[in-house]
């Protein structure tokens, strides 16, 4: 429609050139429709075509004017035949004009091969008719200079249209200029997303849930762009750039976006991906402009999500030279955050999950001068971020968040969303008014374990060997005052495991020494010591429990110093920048190492075993339980073992802290062991 101009006087729309090549199309589609179904010529070859004229088939051939194209006229009677023959390539020949046509390079020489064809017809035909003297049979050869027509004259002009018609818009893009990837003369610019400090919705840190901590030290940045004057009385200067570390999901992304809101600023925000192009230079182009945007609205911010994709360490791929695009982009990145220029009132905030693969020159002080931590949340910091994702849910008046956040250890905030919208999801198949706890715990076993499958065909056999897989796990890691509390058992299918035991890690625990994580090793091994004692034979569903058994004592020997053997020696590398080819020891080390793994191994396994054998009445109560019930909770398990050794540990500890204190002494802050 007709747009408005500023005198409010219409101006016609502009004529889209698209129509016309529709209207070809168009015509070219019909014209094929129309065109004339006798059929086309067949391409065929001068041996075949031998063998027509040694029947006397053929009329005559014409050689066209390129000299390589030869065209057979065939005789009616023949194409007749052909036609209605069993032969489907010379059933749709056409009726008019040439039967057949082939490629030849040499013309002396196809004359002198028809010549003989002609003969050898001749030959046959008196050999079956004696009586005969002579055969007049000559195949006429023409020579024409054929004109290539509209066909050919399409085939010769369409390059050139297709040219004239690239060339039209490319130059057409050019010159709109700004506004998208539509004009060529913007793949060098910055794609950033602009969010203006007069925006209406803006995210603030009452948005935000949790991060208590990252909040904090992340506020002197927004007091900074609030209060500038006040520093600079001072003397101090403005951080050029802070990095947001934490696992994804917890809110990295967010808390930079409230930061801009907070400071009612303008926020330009950006994907370390978008810098990355096939053509050369335009990453380091991308991040030119950027900046060049960022200065215009200084004081602003800049947000560079995933920055490891175009921050990892240079000269670490073998497969790549110095000049690697994006080691060149990151160059430019490191000089328009501090190199000669001056970013006055520009602040960098970048956000990554691999802060141990990027370059030592970005990390430094002067570029991002603070590392904040955004790690996963603490239960408070959970139930916080539960009652922002519960605002829009139909909840039942039963629901308690603090449970829920204690349901939830290790769970980031993306994890918890996803959990508010899966317990939805679970209402809803089930037609429900409200979402319930029930669904909300549902919804943790299905995140955390797979999809369940209560239909899955297993044997009354198999389903006895899993409850007493799992009653051996539970029974052990109850007995053990060092493993984590066992929240529930279950022998219901998900995934691709049989059965689970759940248990929930202290997250008051900040200490952990070498007896935890051997009780931890104990419990792990429970479950195949149970089937070992009870039915006399190895399962191969512990596999899983020795994957993680083993990669732990390997973490205890070689990382983390726990063997006196081998002694305080610790070959992890937090850099990333060993090479993975190569151990840091020698051979006979690694078979120290391997013998003390070994030697831990059989000890964590005795233990567990000596508590199996003691407690195997219970385990098979508790397994009866399972068979009855499927799924098991700890009011369950203390009715058959007792109070768990966690929480008799857990209540000598608070008696001994409240002694400490009343007395005047002062607690340690090491873990009991």
């Amino acid at each position: 429609m007709a747009t408005q101009t500023p005198n409010n006087r219409p101006r016609p729309a502009r004529f889209n050139f698209m129509w016309i090549w529709a209207v070809i199309l168009i015509g070219i589609i019909v014209a094929s429709f129309m065109w004339d179904d006798d059929g086309a010529p067949v391409s065929s070859d001068l041996t075949t075509v031998k063998e027509m004229i040694k029947k006397g088939e053929v009329e005559r051939v014409n050689v066209t004017g390129n000299r390589e194209t030869i065209e057979v006229f065939l005789k009616e009677d023949a194409i007749k035949r052909y036609r209605e023959g069993e032969d489907e390539r010379y059933q749709h020949i056409p009726t008019q004009g040439n039967q057949l046509f082939f490629t030849h390079g040499s013309i002396e020489i196809l004359n002198d091969e028809i010549n003989l064809a002609e003969e050898a017809y001749r030959e046959t035909l008196l050999a079956q008719d004696s009586t005969l003297t002579v055969v007049p049979y000559d195949v006429t050869v023409t020579y024409e200079e054929t004109e290539g027509g509209w066909g050919s004259f399409f085939l010769n002009i369409f390059p050139w249209i297709f040219l004239i018609a690239i060339w039209f818009f490319f130059f057409r893009g050019m010159s709109r200029g700004g506004g998208g990837a539509g004009g060529i003369m913007n793949v060098g610019k910055a794609r950033a997303q602009v969010f203006d400090k007069d925006q209406k919705k803006k995210v603030t840190f009452k948005d935000v849930a949790g991060l208590e901590e990252a909040k904090v030290e992340i506020m002197e940045i927004v007091d900074f762009l609030k209060k500038a004057d006040k520093y600079r009385k001072l003397g101090a200067k403005i951080p050029k750039g802070a990095l947001l570390v934490g696992p994804p999901g917890t809110g990295k992304t967010l808390l930079a976006k409230a930061v801009a809101g907070e400071a009612n600023v303008p926020f330009l925000s950006i994907s370390g991906s978008d810098f990355v192009e096939m053509f050369v230079g335009v990453g380091a182009s991308r991040v030119r402009d950027l900046f060049e945007q960022a200065k215009q609205k200084a004081p602003c911010i800049v947000f560079i999500d995933e920055i490891d994709a175009i921050g990892r360490a240079r000269g670490k791929n073998a497969g790549f030279s110095g000049n690697d695009e994006r080691e060149n982009t990151l160059n430019q990145l490191l000089t328009e955050m501090d190199g000669f220029q001056t970013n006055a009132g520009v602040i960098v905030l970048a956000a990554t999950n691999r802060v141990d693969i990027l370059d030592k020159a970005l990390m430094r002080a002067g570029r991002f001068d603070r590392q904040i931590d955004v790690g996963l949340p603490d239960i408070n910091e959970r139930k916080d971020i539960f009652a922002v994702h519960l605002r829009n849910i139909k909840l039942d008046s039963a629901i308690d968040r603090h449970f829920l956040a204690k349901q939830t250890p290790g769970f980031s905030g993306a994890d918890i969303a996803n959990v508010c919208n899966e317990a939805a999801l679970i209402a809803a198949r089930k037609d429900k008014e409200s979402v319930t706890q029930e669904d909300f715990l549902a919804a943790i076993d299905r995140i955390v374990g797979g999809l369940e499958k209560p239909n899955k065909s297993i044997s009354r056999a198999e389903r006895r060997a899993t409850a007493i897989h799992e009653a051996g796990h539970a029974t052990v890691m109850w007995l053990l005052p060092e493993c984590d509390p066992v929240l529930k058992v279950t022998i219901i299918p998900r995934g691709r495991s049989l059965g689970a035991t759940w248990s929930v890690p202290d997250e008051e625990r900040v200490h952990i020494t070498d007896v935890t994580l051997y009780e931890r090793l104990a419990g792990m091994l429970a479950g195949r010591i149970a089937e070992e004692v009870n039915y006399g034979t190895l399962g191969a569903g512990a596999l899983n429990d020795l994957e993680r058994s083993t990669n732990m004592t390997y973490a205890m020997v070689a990382y983390y110093g726990m063997s006196k053997k081998i002694g305080p020696i610790s070959f992890y590398d937090s850099t990333g920048a060993r090479d993975t080819f190569t151990k840091p020891y020698s051979e006979q080390l690694a078979q120290e190492i391997d013998a003390e793994v070994r030697r831990i191994l059989d000890e964590a396994y005795r233990k567990a075993r000596q508590i199996v054998e003691s407690h195997n009445e219970q385990i098979n109560a508790m397994a009866d339980l399972l068979m009855e019930k499927e799924t098991i909770y700890a009011d369950d398990i203390e009715s058959i073992l007792g109070r768990s050794a966690q929480s008799l540990k857990a209540e000598m500890r608070k008696q001994s802290e409240e002694s400490s204190a009343e007395q005047g002494d002062v607690v340690s802050p090491v873990a009991e062991e």
